[in-house]
Parts: structure tokens; sequence; C-alpha cells
């Protein structure tokens, strides 16, 4: 595959390099933490089951924050049960139970209920990929006719991240031969332009078209849009993408937390090797394992993630960490990021002449090639209908080991809430810092600014001074020459008088001498 730029493979969580805009406000953090604790307490029975604590959790979620689509979804359900029952009439002999599967497509939430662990068996055990994209749309409760109606709006404009989504095209699923059909990249191009038309804040960032793929793979492109939506906000996928990737951050933050309690060794390696998790997860929760990960294994964990909620990539995660566990204790810096990077999934890797029906299932495409695909009036019916498509990677591999591991993996919503209550906390006591030293920066900047002032009025003074003082020198100066002036002509006079004086004796004498 080729490699896309390491946009989301150089993110970091020390606390030096969180830079006060990706922090949480204050009211938002408190808007979270109440949330999170309202989610614990009202989990506390789905806590106590480390099993289907999740779905459940999902579950409520879902009908807490759904009740607009029901008639969508509703509407192809007879005909799903129908198609279904002919299918079981003629796979007697699959070991998919369909009639199991007639119910879920019945009335999803009432099994998730009444038989939550039959359901997390199902599910573990991989969707039939004839339903696969319809159980997404009922897990997710996606269908949204209005969505529909409005991504064909979208489909007449453009958007200022034509450009990027173009360039990106042609590096998503490289090697897959149904991505070089025109009409599948016009169809990944058009999901992507729409959602970025549609949460203009979001827009487009590099990794989204890998979370587009086995979306378009598996159902229409407009119903595709809508569970992509789904995905962003009911899901929270939404933060992975921001600017500031708040959602990334949580998600990082949260996976070292259950590393350092599940594999505390290996946390404690990691950590001394300089090894951060944002180095090689980071993709993860961008791709939703999409990037380097072959799509039988992706499918699966597609399937936990609308069933669970987007915390199911954890087990995931932490089930590969732990079954290469001694590989990467073994190994140093440099060789431990290419192993995580490159070398992760190969323990699972079925060696050839074992058979090809271990774990590898056949991967499909939403239609057959010339059906209509952008109607807006496309039922859920509509996507059952496949394609085969080549996957990226040609080999096969033990998905059902990969994802009996990952349930063994126990984690309840009390865990990721506790831990997301310490994020939480973490960027709030951040954010107080940050705030402080805002205040101390903006008491600095009025400072220097009256020191300014106060040196410019002092140079005017000095100014005034230095002609105060030059005044006073000219001042001196001249009263010196008039008192100089003076002198002269008093002594002037003084000697004129004199000699007045003189000739007045000396008339006075001959006056005398005369008479």
């Amino acid at each position: 595959m080729v490699d896309i730029e390491p946009e989301f493979e150089n993110i970091s969580l020390s606390s030096s390099q969180i830079t006060a805009t990706m922090i949480p406000k204050d009211n938002e953090i408190d808007s979270k933490l109440s949330h999170n604790r309202t989610r614990s307490y009202s989990s506390l029975q789905s806590d106590k089951d480390k099993d289907t604590g999740l779905l459940l959790r999902r579950v409520d979620e879902t009908v807490h924050e759904n009740t607009q689509n029901r008639q969508s979804i509703e509407r192809g359900k007879q005909e799903l049960i129908h198609n279904l029952e002919e299918k079981e009439k003629v796979k007697k002999s699959s070991d998919i139970d369909w009639q199991f599967w007639g119910e879920v497509m019945a009335n999803y939430e009432e099994v998730a209920r009444t038989q939550p662990h039959a359901l997390s068996k199902a599910i573990q055990k991989g969707i039939p990929k004839e339903l696969r994209g319809m159980v997404w749309q009922l897990m997710s409760s996606s269908k949204n006719s209005e969505l529909e109606t409005l991504y064909q709006e979208y489909l007449k404009l453009s958007s200022v991240n034509d450009k990027t989504i173009s360039k990106d095209l042609s590096r998503t699923f490289p090697a897959l031969e149904y991505f070089q059909d025109p009409d599948a990249v016009n169809w990944l191009f058009n999901v992507a332009k729409a959602y970025s038309l549609y949460d203009v804040e979001c827009g487009y960032t590099q990794g989204l078209l890998f979370v587009i793929g086995p979306l378009l793979l598996n159902m229409p492109d407009e119903e595709a849009f809508c569970l992509l939506v789904r995905l962003m906000q009911s899901y929270d996928l939404r933060g992975h993408y921001l600017p500031e990737m708040p959602g990334l951050h949580l998600r990082l933050f949260q996976f070292d937390r259950l590393l350092e309690e599940i594999l505390p060794l290996l946390h404690t390696h990691l950590t001394r090797q300089g090894v951060k998790s944002s180095m090689y997860a980071s993709q993860w929760y961008m791709t939703l394992f999409s990037y380097r990960f072959p799509l039988d294994i992706v499918y699966r964990i597609f399937d936990n993630i609308f069933a669970e909620g987007i915390e199911a990539i954890f087990r995931f995660g932490i089930a590969l960490m732990k079954k290469n566990e001694d590989k990467i204790l073994s190994l140093q810096f440099e060789n431990i990021l290419d192993f995580l990077k490159e070398g992760l999934l190969e323990v699972y890797r079925i060696p050839q002449g074992e058979g090809s029906q271990r774990g590898s299932e056949a991967l499909q495409a939403p239609l057959l090639k010339g059906q209509s695909h952008s109607s807006p009036h496309s039922s859920m019916t509509g996507s059952v209908s496949p394609r085969l498509a080549t996957s990226a990677d040609s080999g096969e591999w033990d998905c059902d080991t990969f994802v009996a591991d990952a349930f063994e993996i126990r984690i309840t919503p009390f865990q990721l809430d506790a831990y997301a209550s310490e994020w939480a906390e973490t960027c709030y006591n951040i954010n107080k810092h940050a705030h402080e030293v805002d205040g101390l920066r903006l008491a600095n900047r009025n400072l220097s600014s009256q020191i300014k002032k106060l040196e410019a009025s002092l140079t005017q003074i000095n100014g005034e001074h230095c002609e105060l003082v030059k005044t006073l020198v000219n001042l001196r100066i001249e009263k010196d020459e008039m008192e100089e002036s003076l002198v002269n002509q008093l002594v002037k006079m003084q000697v004129e008088n004199a000699a007045s004086q003189d000739e007045l004796k000396k008339t006075q004498e001959q006056l005398s001498r005369l008479s």
C-alpha cells in the first residue's frame, strides 16, 4: 500500500506540547465530567457484565438519541425477513443461524436487551456478509431519508476540500480492485465531499477516506453518507478529525491507561524506550484499522464498533499488544516502531496450506455494476447484492482468533468513563495553568505598556528640561552681558563725571583769579 502522509503519526500527548487551544473550555469539561458520571451510574448493570457492557450501553445511547428514523428503518424489515427466510431454505448446511439474524433484523433493540450474550457471540463470529451493511445501519439507527435527500443536494455543490480529497483518492486502498472502478472512486469522493459540506467545522481530514471505504463496500453511497454522519456524531468519531483532534487525544490517553493496567510490563518497557502511543496508534483511531489491515479483519472490527461503540477499538488494540508482548519486549526503540506499524498482525496470518476457510471471508461491494447507486429512495434492501472485491492483502487471516482474543480483554464502560474523567481533569488543570500563564502574560503586557508610556513621558520631560536649561543659560549669559555693559557704562560715567569735576574746579579757580 502506498504510504500516505504521516499526518496522524506524530501526535504527542506530553503536557508541554498541548496547547491551550486544544484543551476543552471549563464549561465543556464540567459538562463532560457530569455526562461521564451520569453514564457511569446509569450503566452500573452493564458494568457488571464485562462481555456485553459496551453493547448494552451503545443500545441505551442509540434509543436515547434516535426517535426520528424509526419509520425509515421499519420500512424494509418485513421484506428483509422474507429474504432471510428464503436464504435459510437455500443454505440449510450453513453455519449461519438465519433465524436468529432474522430476529435481529426484525427487532434489533429487543434482541440486544433480551439476548445480549447471544447477540454478542453472533457478532463476534461475524455478521453475515449478505446482511452486514443492513445490520450496521440497524445497530447505528443511521437510516434517514432527509439526510439522503440532503446528500443528493450536496452532490450538486463544490467544496473547498475537493482538491485535497481528489489527491488522496489514489492513495486509498490502491491494491483493492473494487476501487479501481471509476464509479467506486467517484462514490468515495462524493461521500467525503458531502460530509465536508455537511460539517464545515470538521471538513475533510486525511484518513477519513479509509473509514468511508468499508462503508461503500457494504451499501450504496447515500446510505454510507448517513452512516458516516452517525459515526461522526453519535459514535463521537468527529472529535478525531477536528482541527485540534480532542477526541483522538482522549482515545490515546484511554489506550495508554488500559495498557498500563492490563499490560504493565509492556507499558513500562515502551515508556523506557520513549515509544508513545501517538507514534503508532493514532492511525488506528483515525482510520479504524483500515489503513494497514486487510478488509476481512476490518469488517470484523467495524461489526463490533457499530455494536459497542467506538470504544470497542480498544479491545483490538490491546489484544494486538498482548499477543505480541514477548516480541515487543525484546525490541529497542526504532525496531519497536517498525514492528508496531508493520508487523503486529502477522501473528494472525494463516500459514499457507492450512485451508482457505479458517479465518478469511470474501469481501463484498455494495451493488452490482450498472445498478443505480445514488437514488435518494434506495431502501435498506438495496444493499444486499454483493460484488466480490480483491483484498489489499492476498494472504489469509485468522479473524475468529483475533476477535476471540479481543474479547478476552475485559473493558467496562466504567473504566473508560473513569479514564475520560482523568483526562478531563488533566485538561482542566492544564487549562487552569494556561489561564494563569495568560493572566501573567496579560499583566506583563500591561506593565510593559505602562513602562513604555513612562519612558516616553521621561523622554519628553528630559527634552523639556534641556530646553529649560538652555533657556536659563542663555538668560544668564544675557544677564552677565547686561551687567558688564552697565558696569562699563557706570565706569565711563564716573570717569566722565570726574573729568567734569576737574574742569569745574579749574573753571572756578580761573573765575576766582579773575575776581
